[in-house]
């Protein structure tokens, strides 16, 4: 489970699934406090985090720039408990979308200064894949037909004072009809594009980490 908070990467990992190639720059095993002017760099381990620590971190990375800082990466024996509680300390909101296709070009929207993938959140009923398909239907003003699903992204902000964690769920899609596409304004949207490949990576790049990140994991489904 990778969680973006603060647009900095949080991942929760059994130790089967660590990689031992991978290297870090500040490692801690099963410590109980962080020092209050922290300043890391790099990537960061916990071997082990109490909930305490987690909820520290959670503070840290949420109320803090920290700008060298590249991801946290808690290892723990008992993933699905730390799962559950990590959940427990936000409001779950869950969302769908899609990255649509034409032929070698992908879409696009325009949206609060960045570039980003079409989607929106659950109305009451719906599976995933009808609120994927409705959203960006709705957002871009086209057809698409529906896919595998990509993967899942989580990432939180804060609304009205509450934390909110979002699940958005994301599929691989093909455009079917394109002549009247238009953004949606009502929803912030202000642009709307086809992009190459290697534009879309360079749109992306002043854009949010998770959605470079999805854009990765996309690409790579289609090796």
């Amino acid at each position: 489970m990778k969680i973006f908070v603060n647009d900095k990467p949080l991942e929760l990992i059994s130790f089967e699934e660590l990689d031992s190639s991978k290297t870090f720059e500040h490692s801690y095993q099963q410590v109980e406090e962080i020092p209050e002017e922290v300043e890391w760099e790099g990537d960061v381990i916990f071997f082990e985090p109490s909930h305490d620590l987690v909820i520290r971190l959670l503070y840290l990375m949420r109320t803090r720039k920290m700008k060298q800082l590249d991801s946290i990466t808690l290892v723990t024996s008992a993933k699905g408990e730390l799962k559950k509680f990590v959940k427990s300390r936000f409001l779950i909101v869950k969302a769908a979308g899609g990255v649509v296709t034409k032929k070698q070009r992908v879409l696009l929207i325009h949206r609060l200064g960045k570039w980003d993938f079409p989607k929106g959140k659950f109305d009451k009923g719906e599976t995933p894949e009808q609120c994927a398909k409705r959203e960006v239907e709705e957002e871009c003003n086209i057809r698409v037909r529906v896919g595998d699903r990509i993967y899942t992204t989580w990432h939180t902000y804060t609304q009205n004072r509450r934390s909110i964690l979002k699940k958005t769920y994301w599929y691989a899609m093909v455009n079917t009809h394109d002549e009247s596409m238009r953004p949606q304004q009502e929803e912030g949207i202000d642009d709307i594009r086809w992009f190459s490949e290697i534009e879309a990576k360079t749109a992306l790049i002043d854009s949010y980490p998770s959605m470079r990140y999805l854009f990765k994991k996309y690409l790579k489904n289609q090796e």
